[in-house]
């Protein structure tokens, strides 16, 4: 072959996988823009999701359906909620066994906040509406249940374990050096003593008073009266409505109505709750991502490691 016929070979080489090359990148180019447009169109599309009614008045729907660790999600969408005119009334819906005291009382207040605005608060208490979660629903206007919800376990627990005899079999040893007697109180690697006892008791029974102190007056019941309500333990809704924790009998769209009704809705009222802004990418990587061995292991943190000490929860 000539040297010119070389050079022309070469030269059509070069064009073809220019060229190649070129379109493989507008290609790659034009797939990026396309996944992007489309996920701004999946998560920026409303920031709520509709049931429609018969009416086009609107009835917020906010779920209290975690363990109580965080008060912030609640907070948030209460807020969001509660300055949105278009939204009429909120029913809260609880499935929860409580938490953390704190979290509990930020929530309450929260609550409490949109409530006194004047903007009506329905709570709806599903199978369980326990310590935390019943101190968040006292915030509310009304609270309905279902005859066989689990209402109440008002009451205060810390639980603390201890590692001392394991420790000592394993040979580990801790040498603490503090700066009073009570600063390493609940230490897992050694007994309590009697004014550890005394000082956590002090903490619960504090605690547990202000519990006592919401329930009496925002469900209007005597302090002492409620005290022997007050032990730890959960009712029926039926036993519930009898004492006076729940206001009335009701499954979640007689609440959806009692809502609807307070805020002068007539009909069936439209039903709107907070989507969670994903992006798509986020859906990709969620979903490439999912196995259940972290699962497994998200829940056994939040069980064992993110819990609060002190807490307004039924243990079951």
């Amino acid at each position: 072959m000539s040297d010119s016929n070389k050079a022309g070979s070469t030269g059509t080489g070069r064009l073809f996988w220019g060229i190649m090359i070129a379109l493989i990148v507008v290609t790659l180019l034009f797939f990026a823009f396309s996944i992007y447009y489309f996920g701004r169109v999946i998560s920026g599309s409303s920031r709520y999701s509709e049931r429609k009614g018969k009416s086009s008045e609107k009835v917020g729907v906010v779920d209290l359906n975690f363990t109580i660790i965080s008060s912030e999600p609640l907070v948030r969408q209460f807020k969001e909620f509660g300055e949105d005119k278009s939204i009429k009334a909120i029913v809260l819906r609880v499935n929860t066994p409580g938490g953390g005291v704190a979290a509990s009382q930020e929530m309450y207040e929260a609550i409490k906040k949109v409530r006194d605005s004047g903007k009506p608060v329905v709570v709806s208490i599903s199978s369980l509406g326990a310590s935390g979660g019943y101190y968040a629903a006292c915030g509310g206007n009304v609270i309905v249940s279902d005859p066989g919800s689990l209402v109440g376990s008002i009451g205060v627990i810390i639980s603390l374990t201890n590692f001392k005899n394991l420790a000592e079999k394993l040979g580990i040893s801790e040498t603490v050096i503090k700066s009073g007697e009570l600063k390493d109180a609940g230490n897992p690697l050694r007994e309590l003593n009697e004014k550890d006892r005394e000082y956590f008791q002090s903490i619960v029974d504090d605690s547990y008073d202000q519990f006592l102190d919401v329930v009496s007056r925002e469900r209007k019941i005597n302090k002492d009266s409620l005290r022997k309500y007050a032990d730890g333990r959960v009712f029926t809704g039926r036993q519930a409505k009898a004492i006076g924790l729940v206001d009335s009998l009701g499954t979640f769209d007689d609440a959806l109505m009692m809502a609807g009704s307070m805020a002068g809705i007539e009909g069936e009222p439209t039903i709107v709750r907070k989507r969670e802004r994903v992006t798509f990418f986020e859906m990709v990587v969620e979903s490439l991502g999912r196995n259940e061995l972290k699962e497994v292991k998200d829940e056994l943190k939040q069980e064992y490691l993110e819990q609060p000490v002190l807490q307004y929860k039924f243990v079951y």
